[in-house]
């Protein structure tokens, strides 16, 4: 099958490596791709925002099947335009993306059907939201913009004074657009993070192992929010029992809410979870593939991942087989000095004789391949270097090994990822 990848990021290598290994994957273009993509695939330089581009392109070269992996294409319909020229997709169209595309939309869902979040009020007026957080008086709280802002639209804040720069900032001097039109302001829920990422076609759904994201730009959890620093799976927070209770009390309920509101989700629905004293909540949905995340499920999926979303394309999910290996997995992300602020670019990188095996991947985020062949620097995160292991402990020390060989100017990660998580299993 010629396939196409939408999207040029650490995801999108991950998804590519996974789906190499299927039998039915043939030539493999991605849009825009990276350095480390572009040398196992055939990239191309159009926007993922470009959907008649993508559409285009997809049709010249005859693609049998799209993968669709970042938030803006799908929200922004590109599922709907392939499948208009028969081209078979794997994610969302653009009502069912709505889940992430507006978060006013996601909270409402969850409150008509009684799925467990944190309470929440929705403001389209600056003045109105201030003066509820002022009345409310109860802090920390949590600011949401209610469109896609690259995973920047939360603010905690731990004060009135906070609260209200986060509100003027979001809704008046536009910090994210027209992302920031409305907002929801949230009650601040405490307890361990979770991820988990699902296969679904709207008839079954089926969660894949659990991860655990690092968002801190430094070690102990300190800096600035970054899109996401490491991560490492399975969660050992995530127990079996309390797996049960999401899969009764929020997975399915998910899944036949859209179906309700006529919006069938097809794809992966990442559910952002709280473990609360009061149970699982909801933190956030995404439509898509959560990044790091994929970088350390996918290398524990023991399944044909094409197999799979081509199972979901065609609404046969539950007759395929999905299952994940025992292990572990630690993804570190090395980032360029300055990120998630300012940073420069074009920096060669060393990888000083790093061979990927069966339990290393190197996984390309920020990179761009030079025409004399050198990989340099061209984003904030740059770098995602996975390893897997017979537990937690392998994992982490196989990771930080090869991470240690990899250089370049300013670049830098953190050195704790999984520490809190080993730590919780060795109590």
């Amino acid at each position: 099958m010629n396939i196409l990848i939408v999207g040029g990021g650490g995801r999108e290598h991950a998804i590519l490596k996974s789906i190499k290994k299927s039998p039915l994957c043939g030539k493999i273009y991605c849009l825009p791709g990276n350095g480390g993509i572009a040398c196992e695939a055939e990239c191309v330089d159009i926007s993922t925002k470009d959907i008649k581009a993508i559409t285009t392109f997809a049709i010249e070269k005859k693609i049998d099947f799209a993968i669709v992996a970042p938030d803006d294409p799908l929200v922004l319909g590109a599922v709907d335009e392939l499948e208009k020229v028969g081209i078979s997709c794997f994610g969302p169209n653009k009502a069912a993306a709505i889940i992430e595309g507006s978060k006013a939309f996601s909270k409402s869902l969850m409150q008509k059907y009684n799925i467990p979040t944190a309470d929440y009020q929705t403001f389209d007026n600056a003045d109105k939201a201030i003066q509820y957080i002022l009345n409310n008086n109860v802090f920390p709280i949590v600011i949401k913009a209610d469109g896609l802002a690259l995973g920047k639209g939360v603010i905690i804040a731990e004060n009135f004074e906070e609260a209200k720069n986060a509100v003027e900032s979001i809704m008046l001097d536009k910090a994210f657009g027209d992302s920031g039109n409305k907002i929801v302001v949230e009650e601040f829920l405490t307890g361990p993070e979770v991820s988990v990422l699902s296969f679904t076609d709207g008839k079954a759904i089926i969660p894949m192992v659990s991860s655990m994201d690092h968002k801190r730009a430094l070690d102990d959890d300190k800096g600035l929010n970054t899109g996401g620093m490491g991560t490492i799976a399975p969660n050992p927070y995530y127990t079996k029992s309390i797996a049960d209770e999401c899969m009764k009390s929020i997975f399915i309920p998910t899944m036949n809410a859209m179906n309700s509101e006529g919006r069938a989700f097809k794809g992966c629905l990442y559910f952002g979870l709280m473990l609360t004293e009061k149970g699982p909540k909801v933190i956030e949905y995404n439509c898509r593939f959560g990044d790091p995340e994929t970088q350390v499920v996918l290398p524990l999926l023991e399944s044909d991942l094409l197999e799979i979303m081509i199972a979901v394309s065609k609404e046969r999910l539950s007759e395929t087989k999905v299952t994940f290996k025992d292990g572990a997995a630690c993804c570190v992300i090395i980032a360029s000095g300055g990120y998630p602020q300012d940073y420069k670019k074009g920096k060669k990188i060393s990888f000083d004789g790093i061979v990927e095996s069966g339990n290393i991947l190197i996984y390309h985020a920020g990179t761009k391949k030079a025409e004399n062949g050198d990989i340099l620097t061209s984003g904030g995160r740059v770098l995602g270097v996975t390893a897997t292991g017979k537990d937690l402990t392998e994992a982490i020390k196989n990771a930080y090994e090869q991470t240690d060989k990899i250089t370049f100017e300013g670049s830098f990660y953190r050195h704790d990822i999984g520490r809190k998580a080993l730590n919780y299993i060795r109590k």
